[in-house]
C-alpha cells in the first residue's frame, strides 16, 4: 500500500514539473515572439522608408521648406565674385552656374574644393552647373581644368562617328563626377546647316534627322551616366542671330518650326531629357510680344503640343536679347508666371524679394511655384544630389 502511494506521489510530482516547465517555456517564447514582432516591425518600417516613392519625398521636402527657401530653388545664379557661400544660404539658391572666372588659374582640385564647400554651406544640396558642350563652348577645356579639351560634336562625329559622341559623354561623367558637376547644360538641339550662322559650330551641323539623332544619342547615354540634360535652345535657333548682343526676331512660320525645328527637342523628350533651355529669341509665329524666354505661349507649346513634364529654365538672364527688353526684376518674375522653373541669374539678389512681393500680392501663386520646385527637387533625387537628405 505504501509502495502505491509512492508511486502516485511520483507520478503526480512528475506532471506537475512537466507543467511547470511547459509554462514557462510558453513565457519564454511569448517574450521571443514579441522581440522578433518588434524587430520586424522596425525592419519593415525601415524598408517602407526606403522604398517612399519620388513623388512622397518631395512632397515631404517642400512641407518642410519654408516661402523663402521654395523661391530660392527656381534660381541657378551665376556664382557671385563676393559673398559665395553666404549668398548660397542667404537666398537660399537652387544651383551655382560656374564661368571662367570660377576656374581660372585654378587646379582640377581647387575646383573640386570650392564646390564642396558650397554644397556644405547648402541646406538642400545645389545643382552645380558648367557649359560644356564641347569645343568653343567648354569652361573646363578653356581653363585646362581637363586635358585633352573636350571636343565639339561636329569634330568627334567626324572622328568615329555617333561613339566617338558616346565616349565623350562618358568621358564627361567621369570629370563631372570627380569635380561635383551634375549638369553640362548639353546638349544642343538647335537645328543649323549654315556655317556662316551664330549657333552652326555648336551643333551638330546637321538636318532635322540627323540633328534628333544626335540629341536622343545623347540624352540616353547621359541617363545612364547619371548626367543632367538640358536641350537648348527652344524652339531652335535656326540660322538667326546671336541673341546674347541683340534683340533677335524669329520670322519663320509655325508649320517650319514644326517639321524642322521642333524634331530635335521631340526626340530628345522621347529619350528621356531632363530639361529644355529656352532661347530669348522673338518667335512671332508663337509670340510676337515677347522672348521666348518670358513667354507663356511658347512655354504652352512645350508643356501641351510637345507634351514635355520636366525642368523648363531660361537661358542666361544677362544676354542683351533679354536684357535690352525688360528689366531684370521683372523679368524673372515674368520667367516665373510664363512657366519656367529655373531661372539662369546674376540678379538673383534683387529678382528673390521681387518673386516674394509677387506671391504675397497674389501675381504669382504659391501653386505655380510649388510645382516647380517638385520639378526640381525630383530632378536633384534622380541624379542622386539628395541622398544625404533624412
Amino acid at each position: 500500500m505504501k509502495k502505491t502511494i509512492l508511486m502516485s506521489l511520483m507520478v503526480l510530482s512528475a506532471v506537475v514539473l512537466l507543467t511547470a516547465c511547459g509554462n514557462s517555456g510558453s513565457k519564454t517564447t511569448s517574450k521571443s515572439s514579441k522581440a522578433t514582432d518588434s524587430i520586424t516591425e522596425t525592419q519593415t518600417a525601415e524598408s517602407e522608408k526606403a522604398e517612399m516613392t519620388v513623388t512622397e519625398k518631395v512632397d515631404q521636402l517642400i512641407k518642410e521648406m519654408t516661402l523663402e527657401e521654395k523661391v530660392g530653388q527656381l534660381f541657378m545664379a551665376r556664382v557671385p565674385e563676393q559673398n559665395q557661400v553666404a549668398d548660397i544660404q542667404t537666398y537660399h539658391l537652387g544651383g551655382y552656374l560656374l564661368f571662367d572666372r570660377d576656374m581660372e588659374g585654378k587646379g582640377q582640385a581647387e575646383v573640386k574644393q570650392t564646390i564642396a564647400s558650397y554644397q556644405s554651406a547648402s541646406k538642400t544640396p545645389l545643382f552645380i552647373g558648367s557649359d560644356e558642350e564641347g569645343g568653343s563652348v567648354s569652361r573646363l577645356s578653356r581653363n585646362q581644368i581637363v586635358s585633352p579639351a573636350f571636343k565639339s560634336p561636329q569634330a568627334l562625329y567626324k572622328e568615329n562617328g555617333w561613339e566617338s559622341i558616346t565616349q565623350e559623354i562618358d568621358r564627361k561623367a567621369q570629370v563631372f563626377a570627380e569635380l561635383g558637376i551634375q549638369l553640362g547644360m548639353f546638349p544642343d538641339a538647335d537645328v543649323s546647316t549654315d556655317p556662316q550662322s551664330f549657333i552652326y559650330d555648336r551643333t551638330i551641323g546637321m538636318d532635322a534627322a540627323g540633328t534628333s539623332q544626335y540629341v536622343k544619342r545623347s540624352v540616353e547615354e547621359m541617363k545612364k551616366q547619371k548626367l543632367g540634360s538640358t536641350l537648348k535652345h527652344f524652339p531652335g535657333y535656326g540660322n538667326n542671330r546671336d541673341s546674347h548682343v541683340e534683340i533677335v526676331t524669329d520670322d519663320r512660320s509655325i508649320e517650319e518650326l514644326r517639321k524642322n525645328d521642333f524634331l530635335p527637342f521631340e526626340a530628345g523628350i522621347k529619350a528621356g531629357a531632363d530639361s529644355i533651355m529656352v532661347s530669348h529669341n522673338i518667335v512671332k509665329a508663337i509670340d510676337g510680344d515677347f522672348p521666348a524666354s518670358i513667354s507663356k505661349p511658347v512655354h504652352d507649346v512645350i508643356r501641351n503640343e510637345l507634351g514635355f513634364t520636366g525642368v523648363i529654365m531660361t537661358d542666361d538672364m544677362d544676354m542683351a536679347g533679354l536684357a535690352n527688353f525688360i528689366s531684370q526684376e521683372e523679368a524673372g518674375l515674368q520667367a516665373l508666371k510664363a512657366g519656367n522653373d529655373l531661372i539662369l541669374s546674376s540678379s538673383y539678389s534683387t529678382q528673390i524679394p521681387y518673386v516674394l512681393t509677387a506671391i504675397q500680392n497674389g501675381e504669382y501663386s504659391e501653386g505655380q511655384l510649388d510645382q516647380s520646385v517638385a520639378r526640381l527637387l525630383k530632378w536633384k533625387i534622380e541624379l542622386g544630389l539628395m541622398e544625404t537628405i533624412k
